[in-house]
């Protein structure tokens, strides 16, 4: 047919399709030679907040980074097919597919184990048994067999073959759970206070505001797709802290007084910026909120985040540095913009003090509000569970309480709804599947990421040597009698929230030759907090050896127990009080370095 036209023909078609290809690039068409373009058309729907938010930074001169150039060229949700075939044919993801299927909670963790780990989303952390017994079964028809508590209170599973990807999310719908943006650039699990709703000291049960939240997340798609990953926390103001001021954006039940500028009574103060791997934990904003307007508020800061977050810089996407670039006074403006009114303030004077929390009631049997029942937390060595354990516990949960399972952030759980009655039973069952509900020593407070045996990221095996420790400290500080958090995490993420426990150890790859030979070891902080004590550990120790480490943490324990005041000085202020320079030198001044030194 193309002999047909005849030569201007033939150029004026080429000019034509060339004309269509430079639409397809800039959204719009050429209207003629010399004349202005037609303006790209308006993105629509619910991705256009991120569209046009990626386009603002390409024409500042802004060069996206590879993740932004994977979700424009195909959203995550759009390509779900794609890779649901792929995998059911067993074919490992790229790299950009790998960063797609994390948005249904599946992530491909090769080159330490060549197979995907899934998320699950566990809002406040809570599971009927049937659920968490369904989740075991799902674990050993389609994965490693075992599960890990997660340190935002919900459960992973690995060794998911690829062809067994689908399957294992299909047998997740049918338990009533979703890993529905569980991983990548999106809004992660929701926690709030692990006791909610039984605890008698509480101000407010988050299980409400946590269930809202959850599924106002998942049924609003532009809420997917952010600069970075994204941490919600709601903190009912109890004695089990939520950890919520490690979060992105943090509700804290607080007793507002008379005379504040708002009604008396229990509102939720709002705390922004939180994130422990960067050195920050979140801030006071000086905002309160009605319980029922949390989902509004952090609907529009995220929005904020989504304008105006860096999308060319991974390491400086979250939003703390939004924060730091334009202050919370601009941020919190642009965020009434949107809501369309100013959100209240009150001043700290006129905020009832947080009530003392007890940092290990996550361990041990407590009695609920409900007179005649109790909770009772069980001590999961770094988060592990096997699926036979998991179906005991369940049985446990049914036979013995209310049939729930609590996550923690401490990589623990609790059974709630425990009868007085029943409370010497749970403790013998328990013990009888090789675990424990003491709240004594190094293991209750012990948490770990995953580490290098399931993450390219880490670079030290922290649930191997979290374990070594805690063996090693058993047997060489036998006078322990409090417990202490001790917290490893594998690298600058942070997922174990190293910073905020009371000895935290972040991986490192420790030079041992001139050569540039290394082995797995750790940096050494001390002296974290959360709760009425926020605070950020001090760095005392650089580059120590994992083989090295038990005997440091032994050092500052046995220094710590010889130089308290009393056993009512936690280690925390213990090292406050002296000083985590200080502590180091007593600590080096022990048996068990000054040996080594």
């Amino acid at each position: 047919m193309a002999d047909e036209f005849n030569a201007e023909q033939k150029r004026y078609l080429e000019g034509f399709a060339s004309g269509i290809a430079a639409a397809r690039m800039t959204g719009g068409l050429a209207i003629g030679q010399g004349a202005a373009a037609a303006a790209p058309a308006e993105p629509t729907g619910p991705d256009a907040i991120h569209i046009k938010a990626q386009e603002r930074t390409v024409k500042a001169g802004g060069k996206l980074c590879d993740q932004e150039k994977w979700k424009r060229a195909e959203n995550p949700f759009d390509g779900h097919n794609r890779l649901k075939a792929e995998a059911a044919a067993g074919k490992h993801p790229k790299p950009e597919d790998n960063f797609r299927w994390r948005y249904h909670g599946m992530f491909w963790v090769a080159p330490n184990q060549v197979s995907y780990m899934c998320r699950i989303r566990v809002p406040n952390g809570i599971l009927q048994h049937w659920q968490f017994a369904g989740i075991a079964d799902l674990a050993d028809a389609h994965g490693g067999g075992y599960s890990h508590v997660t340190t935002r209170a919900g459960l992973q599973v690995r060794e998911i073959a690829p062809e067994h990807a689908q399957p294992f999310l299909d047998g997740l719908t049918d338990l009533g759970l979703t890993a529905q943006g569980a991983g990548a650039d999106n809004i992660r699990n929701v926690t709030g206070s692990p006791a909610a709703g039984i605890d008698a000291r509480e101000l407010l049960d988050t299980r409400p505001l946590t269930k809202s939240w959850h599924n106002w997340i998942l049924n609003d798609r532009s809420l997917y797709g952010l600069p970075r990953k994204f941490n919600v926390s709601f903190d009912g103001g109890g004695v089990t802290p939520a950890l919520e001021e490690t979060n992105d954006i943090g509700f804290q039940a607080i007793e507002v007084l008379e005379g504040a500028a708002v009604a008396p009574g229990v509102w939720m103060r709002l705390v922004l910026g939180g994130i422990s791997g960067h050195k920050d934990l979140a801030r006071d904003t000086g905002i309160v909120l009605k319980p029922e307007d949390c989902n509004r508020v952090a609907d529009a800061i995220i929005r904020v985040f989504i304008e105006n977050g860096d999308r060319t810089n991974r390491n400086k996407a979250r939003m703390k540095y939004v924060l730091d670039a334009w202050g919370f006074d601009k941020y919190i403006a642009a965020v009434e913009e949107k809501l369309g009114r100013k959100l209240d303030r009150v001043d700290a004077a006129h905020v009832a003090p947080r009530r003392p929390t007890d940092r290990f009631s996550h361990v041990g049997v407590h009695p609920q509000v409900q007179p005649g029942l109790n909770w009772v937390g069980v001590v999961l060595p770094v988060g592990k569970m096997t699926t036979d354990q998991m179906r005991g516990l369940a049985k446990v949960a049914a036979e013995c309480g209310d049939g729930q399972i609590r996550m923690t952030v401490w990589q623990n759980f609790i059974f709630s709804g425990v009868p007085d009655a029943k409370v010497a039973e749970v403790e013998a069952r328990v013990e009888a599947l090789g675990l424990t509900i003491k709240a004594a020593g190094i293991r209750s407070g012990l948490v770990a990421c995953t580490g290098a045996r399931g993450c390219k990221f880490a670079a030290s095996d922290t649930k191997g040597h979290a374990m070594i420790i805690a063996d090693h400290v058993e047997r060489t500080v036998p006078a322990l009698d409090v417990p202490v958090n001790v917290h490893l995490t594998g690298c600058h993420h942070s997922c174990a929230q190293h910073y905020i426990g009371d000895i935290g150890l972040i991986g490192a790859k420790v030079v041992v030759s001139e050569e540039g030979d290394t082995v797995e070891g750790y940096d050494i902080v001390v002296g974290g907090g959360f709760a009425e004590n926020p605070k950020i550990g001090t760095e005392i120790w650089k580059a120590v050896k994992a083989e090295d480490a038990p005997a440091r943490v032994e050092a500052l324990l046995n220094a710590y127990l010889a130089l308290r005041e009393s056993k009512d000085e936690s280690f925390q202020t213990f090292t406050a009080r002296k000083g985590p320079e200080a502590l180091r030198d007593a600590a080096e001044a022990q048996p068990a370095l000054k040996a080594a030194a």
